[in-house]
């Protein structure tokens, strides 16, 4: 059984050093990647040797730098108060307090070097103070297992013994384990937008840094505008579409792997243990009555090949972290799903009475997203193009793809409650079901324009300290009924959900 105490402040280990360098080191490698490449392919021998001289008297530093953090780190816990401490800074002395009770999540992650030197990076998460996050760079698997018992049970180490049963457990029989098969499946039917968005900015970045960094001859246009001459429109944009879809697949495979290859899920005493990762290893628990919202994502493949997606929100302080606070679970089945939701919810929430918003509602998204656009590209765009017509298929296919989403949206848009749950189902694509326990809210907001109250229509908004769900434009007095309903429920009720 493994001792360890936090009482009085220590430091990580010494092998930990490393760590550090290497994390100096990559952000610094990360902000100059693309001037230190320009430098070595422009510059000439005597740059090259200044540079690489230079390079090193910058390792140097880095080196003495590291050494100082690792000096000036410490971490423990104050019996008294009962509060975990984490003080560092070289000039700039920093002093991070966090309630034990308030700390919602401590995760345990390993990157390619913390396997090298065989040490954890310990990520502590509080969902109440201003300084949400504390982070260990590296201590040894002892002191991460102990250090976690102790802050998440607010127990003595002998509870560190399960743990390390639990991870036994989770290489034997864990209670979920997703295997390759269903990684690649969500690979290829999930996260589009988000791929995009990811090339995008790739694409942008580079552009950005070469032409900052005075190299705009190794940015060469012409042979893509050449290609596109000697070619049809409809082939150009059709090979545009194929190689886009391309990399997009080849992103979501690869991203999916890698963040989530080995997921597995073990059961300790009604908690759920996570362990999961190719490169970076991340160990979490997950508490149910930690939980805010559960989301269920589907989209139409995913249907076809029996796969979800289950995203757990917990509290969060800071909206920019929300991204932090959730817990995905990627390629579950049915029965796994009602399996987790059994454990977190203790039963599996059914849809109850169905509100569906009004058809004004679609009709507001058309003159938004189809008519003013529209508007704008045939009056304003036909003084700046004068062969606007000639792009009038790019306007066709805008609003029939516009539409096909806007018609899905609406009709996938509804509203389920029951006397326990609250169950928004939303999206064109992917269908998301967002659930939430009635005795989670934390207020209530309702809206209604003057000229929606002849229509009886109105808007609702839920808070939760894990986000908001909102429904628009159903039926105000049945909305008003259930936010009665809703406030004296949660008046009455005393559970602890924070």
């Amino acid at each position: 059984m493994i001792k360890s105490e936090f009482s009085t402040p220590q430091r990580q280990s010494k092998t930990g050093l490393l760590v550090l360098f290497a994390n100096s080191l990559f952000e610094f490698l990360k902000a100059m990647w693309i001037v230190i490449i320009i430098f070595f392919l422009r510059g000439r021998t005597t740059d090259v040797f200044w540079g690489i001289t230079i390079f090193i008297l910058i390792l140097l530093v880095f080196g003495v730098f590291s050494y100082l953090k690792y000096r000036t780190f410490t971490f423990y816990i104050d019996e008294e108060q009962n509060e975990f401490i984490v003080q560092h800074g070289i000039l700039n002395k920093t002093k991070t307090v966090i309630q034990l009770h308030k700390i919602q999540q401590v995760n345990l992650k390993q990157n390619i070097i913390h396997r090298i030197v065989d040490v954890y990076q310990v990520n502590i998460d509080s969902a109440g103070s201003e300084e949400k996050e504390a982070v260990i760079n590296a201590v040894s698997k002892e002191v991460a297992m102990a250090l976690k018992s102790k802050l998440l049970d607010n127990e003595r180490f002998e509870v560190v013994d399960d743990l390390v049963e639990v991870e036994k457990e989770m290489e034997n029989k864990p209670f979920l384990k997703i295997d390759l098969i269903s990684l690649l499946k969500v690979g290829i039917t999930s996260n589009y937008a988000k791929s995009i968005g990811l090339l995008l900015t790739f694409f942008f970045t580079i552009y950005e840094n070469l032409n900052q960094a005075g190299a705009e001859e190794y940015v060469d246009g012409s042979k893509v505008k050449d290609f596109i001459q000697s070619n049809t429109e409809v082939y150009s944009v059709l090979l545009a579409i194929v190689l886009l879809f391309t990399l997009i697949f080849i992103i979501n495979i690869v991203r999916t792997l890698v963040k989530y290859y080995g997921f597995k899920i073990a059961k300790q005493k009604g908690s759920l243990v996570m362990s999961y990762g190719l490169i970076a290893t991340q160990s979490t628990i997950l508490k149910p009555e930690k939980v805010q919202i559960v989301k269920i994502t589907r989209n139409f493949f995913q249907k076809k090949l029996k796969i979800l997606e289950i995203k757990i929100k917990q509290t969060i302080n800071d909206e920019s972290k929300k991204d932090k606070s959730t817990i995905e679970i990627p390629g579950c089945n049915e029965i796994e799903r009602d399996e987790i939701l059994q454990l977190i919810f203790n039963e599996i929430p059914e849809k109850g009475e169905k509100l569906k918003p009004n058809f004004r509602k679609l009709l507001f998204s058309i003159f938004i997203l189809i008519v003013l656009p529209l508007t704008a590209y045939l009056t304003v765009g036909n003084w700046l193009v004068n062969s606007l017509f000639e792009y009038k298929s790019i306007a066709i296919v805008y609003t029939v793809f516009i539409f096909i989403g806007l018609f899905f949206g609406f009709k996938n848009n509804s509203l389920f409650i029951n006397d326990k749950h609250i169950i928004m189902q939303s999206g064109a694509w992917d269908v998301d079901n967002e659930i939430i326990k009635i005795e989670k809210i934390q207020a209530i907001t309702t809206s209604q324009l003057f000229w929606h109250k002849n229509l009886n229509i109105g808007s609702l908004t839920i808070h939760t300290a894990g986000g908001n769900i909102s429904f628009q434009l159903g039926k105000f007095d049945k909305i008003n009924q259930y936010v009665n309903l809703w406030l004296y429920q949660i008046e009455k009720n005393e559970s602890n959900w924070n």
